[in-house]
Parts: structure tokens; sequence; C-alpha cells
């Protein structure tokens, strides 16, 4: 992403929330009933925050790089910001204050260190996986590859998950909620590309996925973001049926960009028992090994 996509994602993610809070939401009074603005005029937003029109004007035009913390913090208070809006804000200030050069450095890709898959292997009653900020599966045990056994069925390495959800079929049916899974996913991805904007390859999956799903495309231009921190997932396995998770997202302090998703479910549940099926048919299945690619 050069400087100028980068003023462009900040100051459409900017407007986007500005359009979709009304007055009345704000707490300001309305006079007349002809706006001509959806939501928030700049002039209200800037009252709202405490700077001046110029200055909020010249935020929302891309150039957030030196805005200060209190600033950020007052301006996601007027736009009604959630945890995850806001921490997008911040992390496209960040950046937009970031050289290039720089950022490029901290997108190398990182690579899932033998003790954290020594550590996958050792839960053998849950399935676990590691994945990095595009949603690529980089390591599994045996249960979480048998959990995402669809995924794999993309010759595709590694295996991704917005790939999955966007390009293949089956995804209607293994998510139980597939719009809600396909809107969070779309978050994450938009969340990550704040955090790192000069990540070459999250470019290139979104450009593919913008080019080949119109849902995909449709979504991305929402400018919604999403923390997957936690709870619940329900999956149509297509060997064990339905699955009700939970699950749990652990930071991997030692490999930025890098996160460990643990499942878990309701013990003596349903869901338990199929999770117990599954562990047998992922022992007794007798397709190769997880490819080297998939654990790097």
């Amino acid at each position: 992403m050069d400087s100028n996509a980068m003023r462009d994602e900040v100051r459409d993610f900017l407007a986007s929330r500005r359009s979709r809070i009304t007055p009345e939401q704000a707490g300001l009074p309305v006079y007349g009933g002809n706006r001509r603005v959806k939501g928030l005029r700049r002039e209200e937003l800037a009252m709202l925050a405490g700077v001046s029109v110029d200055y909020y004007t010249r935020l929302e035009r891309g150039h957030l790089g030196g805005a200060s913390d209190s600033v950020l913090d007052a301006i996601a208070r007027a736009l009604q910001l959630d945890e995850a809006e806001t921490q997008h804000l911040f992390d496209l200030a960040r950046a937009a204050g970031s050289a290039p050069a720089r950022a490029r450095r901290r997108s190398s890709q990182p690579r899932v260190r033998a003790s954290v898959q020594a550590m996958l292997d050792a839960m053998t009653g849950a399935p676990a996986v590691v994945r990095n900020d595009r949603l690529d599966i980089l390591a599994s045990n045996p249960l979480g590859r048998a959990l995402y056994s669809e995924l794999y069925r993309d010759p595709v390495r590694p295996a991704n998950h917005a790939r999955f959800a966007f390009l293949d079929a089956r995804a209607r049916d293994f998510w139980v909620d597939w719009e809600r899974a396909a809107n969070d996913t779309v978050g994450v991805l938009r969340a990550a590309a704040g955090r790192n904007p000069y990540d070459k390859a999250l470019t290139a999956l979104v450009g593919e996925l913008s080019t080949r799903s119109e849902d995909f495309r449709t979504r991305w231009a929402t400018h919604h973001v999403h923390l997957h921190l936690g709870g619940a997932k329900l999956i149509n396995h297509p060997v064990v049926g339905r699955l009700e998770l939970m699950y749990d997202t652990l930071e991997l302090p030692a490999d930025p960009g890098l996160t460990m998703l643990v499942y878990t479910a309701e013990p003596a549940s349903p869901s338990a028992d199929a999770l117990t099926l599954l562990a047998s048919w992922a022992a007794s299945d007798s397709s190769e090994p997880a490819p080297a690619a998939d654990r790097p």
C-alpha cells in the first residue's frame, strides 16, 4: 500500500464511521429537516472531539501521522467506535507515521517454532491451530487439522480461512452462520491491514479475493474491523456433524503476528462426544500427513 492508498484508507474509514452517526445519536440539536449530509458533518464531529474543523478535516483526508493519543481517543469517542474500531484507528495512525521501508521489515513471514509445534501436539483433547494475520493456518495438532479438514481439501498452501470462506462453495455448509463468519473474516483482515498496510502478501490476498468474490468485495468496502479474541464457533463438520465449540485466541509474544486458537466443547455435551469421534477419525484417517509447507 503506497502513501496515497494509505490516505484513502484513513479517509474512507473515518468518513464511513462519521456517516453512520446521526445528530440525535450524538446528542446534538437538529435544526430543519433538509440535511444533505448523511450522518454528522465534519464541523459537528470536530466540535464533539474538541478539535478545530480544519484540523479534523486534515485528519480525515488521511493525515493521521503525528496525531496524539488524546486526540485519537477524542475522535474515537465522538465517532462512538467500539474496541476493534478504536484499535484500528490507532493502528492507522501508527502506520501513517511509519516509513514504508521500516514497516516492510516488520512484515517478514514468521515461522512456527519447534516448541510451539510441540505444545500443539501435546493438546490431544482439543483442536488447536496457529495462524498469522492473513488467516493462513501455519501449524496444527491432528485434531485441529481434522476440524478444518475441509480447508485442507484446497491444494493451495498454506490453508487459508478467508480463501475458503469466499472461494469455496462448501464454506456455506461448513459454517452454520456463514454470514457472520464472512463478516468476521473480512473484519480480521481489515484490522490486519491497518496494523501493517505494507504487508505485500496480505495486499495480494485482498486483491485476489476482491477480484474473485463479490461477497468479499462488498464487505471490504464497509471498513468493518473485528477482533477475533474468543467466543462461540458453530460448524457443520462433514464427518461428525454439528459442533458447538468455544474458542480462545492466545497471543504468542515471542512470535509477533502469530496466534494460537484452541477450541473446546462443553463437558458431557453432544459436541464433546463429537470431538471424541473426530479424534478417532483423525487417528484412523489414512490420508497423507500434513506437508512441510503447513508446518514451517
